[in-house]
């Protein structure tokens, strides 16, 4: 069986920028030793891209902190993650799920048998929405998140979405 890993927004924004907090940068070694220990071309990506009109958006209206906003050095994956991920296998996303990824993981399950394990940034936002989308694709695919390799808004935000997955036939480890 193939184990494909996602990173979900591993971006400079979210580890140590705009909104980045100090348990995004606590999982930054965790996330590249299991980059590490993963054959590239197994190992996919979301990036969170926002426009420069970011804060006229619907989410920017709520959100109104610009953040990684497309081409700064925000948007950027830092590079001692991103040189362990396929550039075709980083999928830009306007929001918080991205459903190209969904569709290309649902394809390549069509073709082997695959695991998907999830990691990255922010539990309560992207990782639970990414993680239930990818549910919905491929309802009998084991999906995982790898809890260690995660962080949320608040550590509080992160258990919750934790709960909140794990009642949705999401393996939490």
């Amino acid at each position: 069986m193939r184990k494909i890993l996602v990173v979900i927004d591993m971006q400079k924004d979210f580890i140590d920028g705009a909104l980045g907090t100090n348990e995004a940068e606590a999982i930054v070694p965790a996330v590249i030793e299991k980059l590490c220990s993963r054959d590239p071309a197994d190992i996919y990506a979301t990036r969170d891209t926002h426009p420069d009109n970011y804060l006229d958006t619907m989410e920017g209206k709520n959100l109104p902190v610009p953040h990684c906003l497309k081409g700064t050095e925000g948007w950027q994956i830092p590079g001692e993650i991103e040189k362990w991920i396929p550039k075709d296998h980083i999928f830009d996303k306007p929001t918080f799920g991205s459903v190209l990824l969904a569709e290309k993981l649902r394809d390549l399950s069509r073709q082997e048998e695959i695991e998907v394990e999830l990691t990255g940034l922010c539990t309560d936002i992207c990782v639970v929405s990414n993680a239930l989308l990818l549910k919905a694709y491929m309802p009998e695919v084991a999906i995982s998140v790898d809890s260690a390799c995660c962080a949320g808004v608040t550590p509080e935000k992160h258990r919750a979405a934790l709960e909140t997955m794990a009642s949705c036939q999401i393996i939490i480890e």
